[in-house]
């Protein structure tokens, strides 16, 4: 599991927002390697992302 596979999953729902949960529920894999996927895509400001309001809860989708 990889950043590309995080990256694929968020191409393919491009207009939704989804929360790492969400994108580890879907894609079957663990809650970690979605996270670090995650902060790795958002060095590259690939993917968009904004807070939640809830303590490091983040939503995340591709840019457009």
């Amino acid at each position: 599991m990889g950043q590309q596979e995080v990256y694929d999953f968020l191409t393919k729902n491009r207009s939704k927002w989804f929360t790492s949960r969400e994108i580890s529920a879907m894609l079957g894999v663990s809650i970690g390697s979605v996270t670090m996927s995650l902060k790795k895509l958002r060095k590259t400001n690939i993917i968009k992302y904004k807070n939640t309001g809830k303590r490091n809860t983040f939503k995340y989708r591709v840019e457009k």
